[in-house]
This record gives C-alpha cells, sequence and structure tokens, in this order.
C-alpha cells in the first residue's frame, strides 16, 4: 500500500473511532442529561402522552386522573377534582417535574416501571397504549375533611395527621395553607413556573408539607416520652408514683429556674404522675430528667423512631431530641423546647406508639397498587418500626392519657361515649411569635383506631395555664376523632 493510501486509511479509521465514541459518549455517559434536558421538547410532550394512572383514597375517592384532551400536542392532562384538599398528599405534575405521590410513585404512574413489565407485554401484543398503575392510599376521605375544615376554621397555619396506630397506615395527612395542584399541572411552562415561584416565595409556604417536611419544638405532648423514659426505668412506677414539683426548679450551673406554666404552683409540690400530666407541670419532668440523664432520655427518643430515616413514600424530615449539652438544657429538652424538634408526624407516632402497647408501626401511604385492568401489583404489608415502651408501661402512660382528656387540660377532645387519651402542648417560639398549640390522642383508648397529632402554629390562646393547645388544637383533633369513629 502506497503512502497517500496509508494516509486515507488512517485518516478514516480515526474519524470511525471518534463517531464511536462520541456516539457512545452521548448514548450512554450524557443520555440521562440529555433526556432531563429542559430544551429537549420531545421528552415535554411524551410527559402528557400516556394515560397516567389514577391516585385514589380509600378505593373510591378519586384524587387525581388523566383525562383526554382534544390538543395534537398534549394527549392527557392531569385533574384533581379536590385539588386543595389533597394537594400535599397527591403533589403536583408540572412540565417538568413532580412532587409527593405523583412524583414518588411517578414510575407506576406513568406505567415504566419495572413492576408493569408483564402488563406492557400484553398491551404490546394486544395493540393497546400503555397506561400507568394506579395507587390506591390509605387516606380516609372523611377524616381528610373533617381535619382540613378544623383546621382551615381556626384561621391558623397548621397540620394535621391521623394513623392506624395498629397498621402506620396513614388516615390523615393535612398542611396549611395549601395550593390548587391543577394549577401547578398545566402544559404552559411559562405560567406554571411563574406560579410556583410565587408560592415558593409566599411567607405562608403553601408548598410545604408541614407533617413531614416541617419541625417544631413539641412543647408539653413531649412529656409522655419524658413520662415513658421515667416508667420504664422503674417497672414499679406508675401514676400514682409521687414525684417533686416545685413551683420552680433551679437549674444547675445557671442563675435561672424553671417555671411552670405561668409561673403556677403544681400542687403541693410533692404530686402523683399523673396529677403533674393533668395539670402539664414542668417542674417535675425537668427535674426527672435530670434525675435519668441525657442517655437514658435519648434513648426512649430513639426507641419512638426519632432518627430513622422514614419514607411515606415521601421522605420525612428527622425529628431531634437535640445534643448533650448541660443539665439545664435537658430539663428544657424534657418539657419540648431547647433543641428538641419533632414532625407533627413523629408526635404521631408517639401516640400510636403509646396506643399500640408500645409497638411503633412504619407509617405509610400506599395501600395498593393496581394496574390498568385492575389487577394487584403491590399491596401495603405493616410493618413494625420499633418496640417503645413495653406493654405494661403503655397501658400506664394510656391511663394517664385518658385522665389528661376527662380531668386534665384536654377536656375539650372528650368525644361522647368514646374513652379518648390525650395530652395537650405548648410551645414557646425563639421569633417572639405566639406559641404554637399542640395535642396528640388516640381513640378509643381500650381498642385504639385512631392516633393522631395537631399542631397550629402561633395558635396558643390566652386562656389559663396549659390551656392554651387545649384550647385551640383539641377541638380540631375531636373533629377528627368523630368522623373515624362515627
Amino acid at each position: 500500500m502506497n503512502s497517500p493510501l496509508k494516509r486515507v486509511a488512517v485518516a478514516c479509521l480515526a474519524m470511525f473511532a471518534l463517531l464511536m465514541i462520541n456516539v457512545n459518549w452521548l448514548q450512554g455517559v450524557r443520555a440521562e442529561e440529555l433526556r432531563t434536558d429542559a430544551r429537549n421538547t420531545r421528552n415535554y410532550y411524551e410527559r402528557y402522552a400516556i394515560e397516567r394512572g389514577r391516585i385514589t383514597a380509600s378505593g373510591k375517592e378519586i384524587l387525581a386522573q388523566s383525562v383526554e384532551t382534544e390538543s395534537n400536542k398534549f394527549k392527557f392532562v392531569r385533574q384533581y377534582p379536590e385539588g386543595k384538599l389533597y394537594a400535599h398528599v397527591t403533589g403536583f405534575f408540572s412540565p417538568e417535574s413532580a412532587s409527593a405521590i405523583e412524583g414518588s410513585e411517578n414510575k407506576l404512574l406513568d406505567g415504566s416501571s419495572a413492576d408493569l413489565l408483564l402488563r406492557r407485554s400484553i398491551d404490546l401484543f394486544t395493540g393497546e397504549p400503555t397506561k400507568g398503575a394506579n395507587v390506591d392510599l390509605t387516606i380516609d376521605p372523611r377524616a381528610q375533611k373533617a381535619a382540613y375544615e378544623a383546621l382551615k376554621g381556626s384561621g391558623k397555619r397548621g397540620a394535621v395527621v391521623a394513623i392506624n396506630p395498629k397498621t402506620g397506615g396513614i388516615l390523615a395527612m393535612v398542611s396549611l395553607p395549601t395550593y390548587d395542584p391543577a394549577e401547578l399541572s398545566g402544559t404552559d411552562k411559562g405560567k406554571v413556573f411563574t406560579l410556583y415561584d410565587r408560592l415558593a416565595k409566599e411567607k405562608g409556604q403553601p408548598l410545604l408539607n408541614r407533617v413531614i417536611g416541617q419541625t417544631y419544638p413539641p412543647g408539653s405532648t413531649f412529656k409522655v416520652v419524658t413520662a415513658a423514659a421515667y416508667l420504664e426505668d422503674d417497672e414499679s412506677r406508675d401514676g400514682q408514683t409521687i414525684v417533686d414539683a416545685p413551683q420552680r426548679l433551679p437549674l444547675p450551673n445557671t442563675n435561672i429556674s424553671l417555671p411552670n406554666y405561668g409561673g403556677a404552683a403544681c400542687g403541693s409540690g410533692k404530686v402523683p404522675l399523673v396529677y403533674a400530666l393533668e395539670k402539664s407541670c414542668n417542674t417535675p419532668f425537668g427535674k426527672i430528667a435530670m434525675e435519668l440523664g441525657y442517655d437514658k432520655m435519648r434513648e426512649q427518643t430513639v426507641k419512638f423512631g426519632m432518627g430513622e430515616q422514614i419514607g411515606v413514600p415521601m421522605s420525612v424530615a428527622q425529628s431531634d431530641f437535640g445534643p448533650k449539652e448541660d443539665q439545664a438544657a435537658l430539663a428544657m429538652a424534657a418539657i419540648g423546647q431547647r433543641s428538641n424538634r419533632m414532625t407533627p408526624l413523629q408526635m404521631a407516632m408517639i401516640a400510636a406508639g403509646i396506643a399500640n402497647d408500645g409497638v411503633v408501626m412504619k407509617p405509610y401511604l400506599v395501600n395498593k397498587i393496581t394496574d390498568a385492568k385492575g389487577d394487584t401489583v403491590d399491596e401495603a404489608d405493616p410493618e413494625e418500626l420499633t418496640d417503645a415502651v413495653s406493654t405494661e408501661t403503655a397501658h400506664k402512660l394510656r391511663d394517664m392519657m385518658v385522665s389528661v382528656v376527662n380531668n386534665g387540660t384536654a377536656n375539650l377532645a372528650q368525644v361522647p361515649g368514646v374513652q379518648v387519651a390525650g395530652k395537650t402542648g405548648t410551645a414557646e417560639t425563639s421569633d417572639g411569635a405566639p406559641p404554637h398549640a399542640w395535642f396528640i390522642s388516640f381513640a378509643p383508648a381500650e381498642n385504639p383506631k385512631v392516633a393522631l397529632a395537631v399542631i397550629v402554629e402561633s395558635g396558643a390562646a390566652n386562656v389559663g395555664a396549659e390551656a392554651t393547645g387545649g384550647h385551640t388544637a383539641a377541638p380540631i383533633a375531636k373533629a377528627v376523632l368523630e368522623a373515624i369513629l362515627k
């Protein structure tokens, strides 16, 4: 072969090599980047070419569905019959993203999941168009509506979450303020992105799911955890065990002391533990925590599921008892202040663990997955998360929490004909705003069907010692309990 032919052959080989490298680079390394590139209009139109599956509640109420359009570009668009009511559950399906269930279950909803391979193969053989799977949720529509209306009636921001203590299934998940997911699920990118940016900047944070995405100081609702640690430390203790309850508790290595709410006395200064919980005294629980020590207190929080990475399937912000500091900080953390931060879901899990004989079940939202023909693809399998306390301790706490509702700060949570267990809470904030109002509960006490947590941001009412959480949050809980139990 002469020299010119050699040069041509080498040049051709080099070009083929470069071509193969470029093809592999584009199809292998950069494939996902190019597929999700906002300038990829084909991907944009394909999002609306498939009939996504329905999202339903308790197998009957449609929360989200795809409807056919007359457009040549967009075959299907998403519809949300009760948009604002379920916004933080369903999420939205926008031109370039999705949130909540729409996002976490996207591959099932759009039919691309490996779990639907058989269904897709059958559809390909029969010539039927691909359809997404249907996602049925554990949400109880009655409970959801009751929680939404009751919280909305307070005129405040906040959250309500209810769960089945025996399975972990979430019965209600409400966060206010809310938004209309249909407005973020349109096909006009300009309008959708403009609206999203506006909502993201709003002070009320309507896009935030406060149930799982926000942590708060839990206030006096956390005293049930402190009580649990105290009872677990010595099985001979119960609600009648006498505890020290000074009007003010000196905090070691400081020149300050911890008062009870409003500076009130807690009985005679020595009271039964159940009385301290009924009246939500601060000093006995602060003293208990200092006697137990940080390690025992933190161990009890872990047993209730704090620190676990939980997905419902949306990821849940981690609750945290706070770092190990001094005894003064421990006393404050034991009454739900200082660095103690909890999501409403975590507080509902604490109530549920006590209700379920000490066993905390893993919370979940997805009850069942079915394909377009109605055949079951997957089904929820309730799973134990932790053993929080012994059965005996759980029963002692249950009786004490029933007494809080019957004789203490939570009388507004009473449901005629039903024995309700609960604990109020008032959580001071660091920004000078009015305290948050909390309430955790479960019912019926002897055979619980629901456990819940309510927080009303800056919702504490000035109506007397620790009546604040009970005055604002407990009636919301009562509405949810009645919706489920009656």
